[in-house]
């Protein structure tokens, strides 16, 4: 059988498609709590959690990440657990880049 040779030139990479993660305002989440989503879940530092924070309170969403798809939706799925475990109505949902 004789074997194909493929030249660099003629492989197609191909790239997933990426989604925002974007963190929903509601009344009743602590921003501590917030913030330690942030910190554990999406691996953001003090200054740049607060800052999230601070803007999903302000104008009622925030991006906190973009990722490929099934990332994107296990974090969604993480955060939304780990809120109701703690009794919080966070929500975060994707969106195509």
């Amino acid at each position: 059988m004789p074997t194909k040779v493929v030249f660099k030139d003629d492989m197609k990479i191909i790239t997933p498609k990426l989604y925002k993660v974007i963190l929903l305002n509601d009344d009743y989440t602590t921003f501590d709590f917030v913030i330690e989503i942030l910190k554990t879940i999406f691996k953001k530092n003090e200054e740049e959690a607060i800052n999230i924070t601070l803007k999903v309170d302000r104008d009622g969403s925030a991006e906190v990440g973009v990722f490929p798809y099934e990332i994107a939706q296990m974090k969604v799925e993480r955060t939304h657990s780990i809120a109701r475990s703690a009794g919080f109505p966070l929500r975060a949902r994707i969106e195509e880049v």
